[in-house]
Order: structure tokens, then sequence, then C-alpha cells
């Protein structure tokens, strides 16, 4: 009797079914490292919005503004105003949020809170130090 030569259906559907497998697992993790980066991205930019307030903004003027912005604080790289999904930060929806606290009739702020929400994490918050 002659051998033939080559895989069975049996064999190339196990192979073909633990390809797939490895692909779906690579994606899954894919999506997990992205989300983990622009998690990353968004502590970044709170770090530098906090450290402008505080170095910058505050000694200077002796209080915290109402709202921010690249024109409040030009220090900051205007690209940190933008969360990842093209949002700034004030707007409606965005990962990005400005609480300024006891403020007065001239909009000058005592305290604040950045906040950025996180997909992998819990919120962000930093808080003003004064």
């Amino acid at each position: 009797m002659q051998e033939k030569k080559g895989f069975t259906l049996i064999e190339l559907t196990i192979v073909g079914a633990f390809a797939a497998l490895l692909v779906i697992i690579f994606f899954i993790q894919k999506a997990n490292v992205d989300a983990m980066n622009r998690d990353d991205d968004r502590k970044i930019a709170i770090n530098a919005m906090y450290y402008a307030l505080e170095e910058y903004y505050y000694p200077k003027n002796g209080y915290y503004p109402a709202e921010i912005s690249e024109d409040v604080l030009p220090v900051v790289d205007p690209a940190l105003f933008t969360d990842p999904f093209g949002l700034n930060v004030g707007i409606d929806g965005s990962t990005y949020v400005y609480e300024p606290a006891n403020c007065n009739a001239e909009n000058e702020c005592r305290e604040y809170t950045l906040r950025a929400q996180l997909e992998k994490e819990d919120t962000y918050i930093k808080r003003g130090k004064r």
C-alpha cells in the first residue's frame, strides 16, 4: 500500500483554529496596550497643566484661573489641552476636567481640581496645593 504525504483535514483545522486564537489574543492585548498608552498620555497632560498652574500661574498672579486654556497657560504645549478623543478641557464629554473652587467675583480662585477619566485605572486627580 502506498503511503500518502500531506496533512489531514483535522490537522489543518486544528492549526487554523490555533492561529485564529493567537490572532484574537494579539488584538485583545493590542487594545489593552493602546488604552494604557492613552491613559499615560492623559496623566502627562494633567501633570503638565498642574505644574503650569502651580509653578507659573499662581506665583505670577496669586490666584488660580476660573478656566484653563492655552491662552491662560502658554507654557503648556497646546496639544496637551486636547484629550485623546480630540476634545479640549472644559468641553462636555472631554476626559479632562478643570474644576475651580472658592472663586470671587473677578474669577480669581483659591482652589482647583484637575481630573482625567482613565480607561484602565481609576480617575486621575490633581488638586491645587495652596
